[in-house]
Formats: C-alpha cells, structure tokens, sequence
C-alpha cells in the first residue's frame, strides 16, 4: 500500500534573532571566562547562522518589560529563570505554533474536512504540559473529539521520522486513516550564558519552528500529493551515547552535544544508511547516482560539511539543508521537515524524484527515510520569515 504526504508547511514565532546580535549580546555577558569569551565568537559565527526566530519575545533589544525574565536590555544581562517559569511560557507559545502549523496544512489540502483526520501524531522535546499540545490542536481546530492522539515526546531531532513512520504504519493498517503530524520545538527556552562548551554551542544554533504534514493512503491522493512514504530505517551508532543527550535541569533543559558528535557520524554515517538503501537494488554503492536529494538535519555546519564529504554529495544537493540552517538554526524535531519543505518548492523533472533524508539524536542515533517527490509544492501558504499567516490564526483562533 503506498502512503502518501498530501502537505507539508511550516510555522515560526514573529520575533526574528539576528546572529551577529545574539552573538555580541552573550560575549559581553560578565560572568565569561577569556576562554569562553572565544568560544562564544567562534561557537556563532562559525555557525552559518545568519538570522533565528524565537518565541521569546525579549530576547531582543527591541522589547521591553518591566519584569524581564531571560534578558534585561538596560543592564545588557541575561537572566536565569527556572524550569517552570520556562516551561509556562512553552505551554503557552508552542500551542499556537502546533496549531499555526497544523491548520497551514490542513487549509493546503482543500477538499479536507477537519472530520477526516482520524489520527494525530505531535512531537516536542523542548517543554511538556497536560493535556498537551494533541489535545489543544483538536479543540483549536475542530478536529473529531474521537481522532486517535499520540505524542513523541523528549527524543530530539530525529523525532520526525518516528511520527512519519507512525503516520505510514496508520495509514497501511486502515486505508481510510487520514493522519495529522505535527512538530514544534521552542529550543530558545533553554537558552543561558556560560562558559560550558556545550551550552554555548547549543545558544549558538538553537532556534523555535514548526511544521505539519498530512499524510494518507487513500488511492485519489496520488493525483495531489507532494510526496511517497517509501522506506524508513533506524539505526545506533557503536559510540556517542555520552556525546548528545538533552536532560532537564533546574534551569532549563542542559545539551550535551560533545564535539566529537561529527566524528562519530562522519564514521558511521555509510553504515548507517545500508539497512535502508538496501531496501531497493541500485541504491546501495556510493555515490548513490540514483538519488537526487538529500534532506540532511543540519545539526550544525560541521556535521553537514561531514555528511557532504563523506557520502559524495555534491554543493547543490546540500542547499536545502544549509539554507534552512542559515535562515533558521536548528529547530531541533522540525527542522528536517523545513529542508523537505525546501526540496518540494524546487522545479520539479520528468518522472520520480528520490529522496534520503536524515537526522541525528541523543543515542547517537541515525534516523533515515527514502522517499518519492511527486511534484513541485505549490508557493508555502506564507513566507515564514515575513509574517505570521494572520489569516489562519483567525480562521483557528487560539484561546
């Protein structure tokens, strides 16, 4: 049975971050070692980071308040608030994201009724609140009361592949099944200045974005959909267990991302793809002539500059993936579905277009998935970057 993705959109916070800014305001935070001082500056501006968007409105010199909780643009300091006090404002700024997503999606397949969706998967790993961000989407949106709600909560970035293979295994259990997945992530929660490496790579990369697919195997879908579920594999790697993991802290979730995580997945990274293109003939030998794209988790440059050198992969086929690091940071589960979203708004060729896409997370684990593009995204229902697709929000208000 094929299964297929009728849309894929995305959502991000107004408040845009500007990495040169961020960057100047953690280096002149007072309680910097020399050292960290220099990792700072190296840590963002070899990022290829130009701008983040943030869901945290006063992280910008432009906002002000008179009770300021993460930064203080009078004094310049960046506070410390505590893990509710973080959390609190997840519940509260990622509902809107998981619904601004999810309604983009659904208004992209037109002759969708809300009814329809008979199952709905959400994936967060940067906040947690009850009943959660399934429970608010069904009701913002009017979804059936009865629609069958999983979340994928805490497994970081490669958390998007878990919730498309659910979605496909749905859909092949029950071809009437119509599946809403939803990824949002507001990782600039868990910001703070420090002289810890880790930490200050992950202020340096971390940003706040959301996307949403509807997937299903219903037969007259294959005249719209954009993509094809093909295959989905997973894989841990020998070594890393101790080099990325995401744990909760007093203040705020802690990243351990050792720089050593490149490394590993340069290593790795062939080995980990075989299970997967060993599921078609002809995709198993480098180069892998046989597949056009790769939608790689840009987890940070370095390990995009790994994934490239070690695969063969040509400085057009990296594209999608270093553009969403440069334009959005790293949004941890959603960011992989953003650089799909980029493949799919690319000219379309005659015939099938192939796919690989993979991400990385605590474990280290290696998520792949092969896929089909059917054809060209029609024009994304906003341009993120630009606005916050008012028109939806008033069709889903959100209380």
């Amino acid at each position: 049975m094929t299964v297929y993705v009728r849309s894929l959109e995305t959502a991000v916070p107004a408040t845009k971050l500007i990495q040169a800014e961020a960057r100047d305001v953690f280096a002149a935070q007072p309680g910097l070692s020399r050292l960290g001082s220099r990792l700072v500056a190296t840590c963002f501006d070899s990022a290829a980071i130009e701008t983040r968007f943030t869901a945290v409105d006063e992280l910008t010199n432009a906002f002000r308040s008179d009770d300021p909780q993460f930064y203080d643009p009078d004094s310049g300091l960046l506070l410390n608030p505590s893990t509710k006090v973080r959390n609190d404002i997840f519940a509260r700024e990622a509902t809107k994201l998981f619904v601004e997503a999810s309604a983009a999606a659904v208004k992209a397949c037109p002759d969708l009724n809300l009814l329809d969706i008979t199952h709905l998967v959400t994936v967060s790993c940067t906040g947690f609140f009850n009943p959660g961000p399934d429970y608010k989407i069904v009701r913002e949106l009017g979804l059936d009361p009865s629609v069958q709600r999983y979340h994928l909560g805490f497994m970081g970035c490669y958390a998007a592949f878990p919730a498309l293979r659910a979605a496909k295994l749905f859909c092949e259990a029950d071809p009437d099944a119509v599946v809403l997945v939803v990824c949002a992530e507001l990782c600039s929660l868990h910001v703070r200045t420090s002289n810890d490496p880790d930490t200050i790579m992950g202020s340096a990369l971390f940003a706040d974005g959301a996307a949403a697919a509807i997937v299903t195997a219903n037969p007259a879908a294959e005249e719209t959909a954009l993509l094809q579920l093909d295959h989905f594999e997973t894989v841990l790697t020998p070594v890393g267990e101790d080099s990325m993991a995401w744990n909760i802290g007093d203040h705020g979730f802690e990243m351990v991302l050792g720089n050593y995580v490149p490394h590993i997945i340069d290593d790795h990274i062939v080995g980990a793809l075989q299970p997967l293109l060993a599921r078609e003939p002809g995709l198993q030998a480098l180069p892998y002539t046989g597949i056009r794209h790769w939608a790689i988790h840009p987890g940070g440059r370095s390990i995009l500059d790994k994934v490239q050198a070690r695969l063969g992969l040509t400085d057009e086929q990296l594209i999608p993936a270093r553009e969403v690091l440069r334009n959005y940071g790293n949004m941890s589960s959603a960011t992989v579905l953003f650089v799909l979203r980029h493949i799919l708004g690319q000219d379309s060729e005659p015939g099938d277009e192939r796919i690989c896409s993979m991400a990385f997370g605590p474990g280290l684990t290696v998520e792949t998935a092969l896929l089909t593009k059917l054809r060209q995204a029609p024009p994304a229902a906003r341009n993120p970057a630009e606005t916050r697709q008012q028109e939806l929000l008033q069709e889903f208000p959100v209380a």
